[in-house]
């Protein structure tokens, strides 16, 4: 009989499920919408409802099912299952997730950082190839990160370790959302890369048809400026060399302390693909450790979507072992 764990992906729009085996087949998969409403209220018994008509629904029997394992933004308190200060959900208060799915289904359940899980997906079955030492940064409206050394998640004293974002990469810049000023959050998110290029568009005025749309007061996001730089528009490029520089700078710090094999590229804009990899990798070879320079990868992301639900069942496969 396969032991199946069940990863629980949860977002401010949908949540991802999954229904894995150890060896990373995915037996069934599915979605639904978040249910923010009365002050999310109704997400764990959604979650709870859904995952018990989709066991009915498949061919698997309950004793197969070893663990649950879930992703979720906000502050999370793993020891004790709960989630707090998750604004997208309306989770303005304590949520104690792991008391009710416990309660539901009577078998392991185990919670941590979006972010954190997220890497472990990547780690395990996406551009990690399974190394047991791999960071992941996600550069989406934020950026976040996750640290997997010797195939453990790196938490620290406080469970905030793999603030990635917040790595201080300019003394005097844009102010970020944690309060501190020039944090690589402001500058290498999809937003971060437009505030950058708002900064910058004064000096292109004449040469760019990107910078001209800035000042003439038209919304850009970070897609067309690097659709830019494919056209070789001088004021993308530009842009682009800079953010290019803090994320290979931050990139080089991280591999300096931590020695991974392969730090990967996640989140929106990580889309860019190779044209990305063309401005960070070598800053990140100028700035690092020439040993590290030489040996570490910086790859994108794989698995796009499913890297949080993939990761939260390799969490629930490690909950499961541990018990």
């Amino acid at each position: 009989m396969r032991e199946i764990a069940i990863g629980i992906d949860l977002g401010g729009t949908s949540i991802k499920f999954a229904f894995l085996t150890r060896e990373g087949e995915i037996i069934k998969q599915w979605a639904i919408p978040t249910p923010v409403d009365s002050d999310g209220r109704l997400i764990i018994p959604f979650i709870i409802r859904s995952i018990k008509e989709n066991i009915e629904e498949s061919t698997l029997l309950p004793a197969q099912i070893v663990a649950i394992g879930m992703g979720s933004p906000g502050s999370v308190n793993r020891e004790k299952g709960t989630v707090i200060g998750a604004f997208n959900l309306n989770w303005i208060k304590t949520v104690y997730v792991k008391e009710q799915m416990e309660e539901a289904f009577q078998i392991p359940f185990i919670l941590d950082n979006d972010a954190n899980v997220a890497a472990l997906g990547e780690q395990w079955l996406g551009a990690g190839q399974n190394d047991p030492n791999v960071v992941f940064l996600t550069l989406g409206t934020g950026v976040g990160g996750g640290v997997i050394v010797k195939g453990e998640l790196v938490h620290g004293f406080l469970d905030t370790a793999g603030e990635i974002g917040h790595l201080k990469v300019e003394n005097e810049g844009f102010t970020c959302t944690c309060g501190q000023v020039g944090c690589l959050e402001t500058v290498a998110s999809a937003t971060g890369i437009v505030a950058v290029a708002k900064k910058e568009a004064r000096g292109y005025m004449d040469s760019s048809v990107l910078a001209k749309t800035i000042l003439d007061g038209r919304v850009i996001t970070s897609k067309s400026i690097f659709e830019s730089a494919k056209l070789k528009d001088p004021f993308a490029e530009h842009v682009l060399s800079i953010v290019g520089r803090y994320l290979g700078v931050a990139c080089a710090n991280i591999a300096n302390v931590l020695n991974p094999s392969t730090i990967i590229l996640g989140g929106g804009v990580s889309k860019a693909g190779n044209l990305l990899l063309s401005y960070v990798v070598p800053n990140f070879e100028r700035n690092a450790f020439p040993t590290i320079a030489k040996r570490t990868a910086i790859k994108i992301a794989t698995l796009e979507n499913d890297a949080g639900v993939l990761g939260a069942a390799s969490l629930a496969f490690e909950s499961a072992d541990k018990t």
